[in-house]
């Protein structure tokens, strides 16, 4: 009798979020997890349940979300990139693969995960990036912008960023991260953490936009904090320039870990 060995994978996965409803395997929709599972199981010869990092919602983009699946096939690390791909629409890629231990797990490994958030501030609405950067015509004050991001760093209660649905233990989440650069007309906010809530950075870029524009000053930001009532900040912002740039994991998994690029618009 043979007996194969159960091996783990881990993978960094891209994808355009306008193709999907969200990562998340649901019925009838589709979404970045029933893609992979169908291409994973066509190069395993079984079925496959791929685990995330994260789930993204609707329209959110993923620059390198992290992904493990457990199988006995044998077969090539380059197989579960480039002969996965060509079972894989366009919307979606594997990057890279590696060998990880059992001890591995994509989510519960994860040490913090990285959001990168790309704004055009100009008075017409983009065509060419359409989708895929979000756009606000208004003027903004980007100086009070930085100060009001500078207050959410630390560890706080972020209930008031917090959608209604969040399945998250706790809403206490440390925020390593809120940078804010601007090249011409384009904003890239990037985000650390150690998690995010449901809907954490739309609705924390709402808020931000909500300062930038005049409307509060950027000790309000403070306010909303201590109220952790999600009814009391402005509304979540648009999925379209939302992008889940990166998951990192404690050395010894040794998976590719690059900083955030600053060419092109991810």
């Amino acid at each position: 009798m043979v007996v194969t060995e159960m091996k783990r994978i881990a993978l960094g996965v891209e994808y355009d979020g306008r193709a999907f409803c969200g990562w998340q395997v649901q019925p009838d929709v589709a979404t970045v997890q029933s893609a992979l599972e169908a291409a994973l199981s066509r190069m395993a010869g079984h079925p496959v349940r791929a685990h995330a990092a994260g789930r993204t919602d609707t329209g959110v983009h993923g620059a390198t979300q992290v992904v493990h699946f457990d199988t006995d096939a044998n077969r090539p690390l380059t197989a579960w990139v480039r002969g996965v791909n060509s079972f894989l629409s366009t919307g979606v890629a594997v990057l890279w693969a590696r060998e990880v231990p059992d001890s591995f797990h994509a989510r519960f490994s994860a040490t913090a995960r990285h959001y990168r958030y790309l704004l055009i501030n100009h008075p017409v609405r983009p065509a060419l990036w359409a989708g895929r950067v979000g756009w606000i015509h208004q003027q903004l004050d980007i100086a009070a912008m930085r100060e009001a991001a500078g207050l959410l760093l630390g560890e706080h209660d972020f209930s008031s960023f917090r959608a209604a649905e969040c399945q998250a233990k706790t809403p206490v989440k440390t925020l390593r991260r809120l940078d804010i650069a601007q090249e011409g007309n384009l904003l890239i906010c990037d985000f650390s953490a150690d998690a995010f809530l449901h809907h954490m950075v739309r609705n924390l870029m709402g808020a931000l936009l909500h300062i930038a524009k005049g409307n509060e000053p950027p000790a309000w930001i403070t306010e909303l904090l201590a109220r952790c009532d999600r009814s009391v900040a402005p509304p979540t912002f648009m999925p379209d320039g939302l992008y889940l740039a990166g998951v990192s994991y404690p050395p010894e998994y040794a998976l590719p870990s690059e900083p955030l690029p600053r060419h092109g618009l991810i």
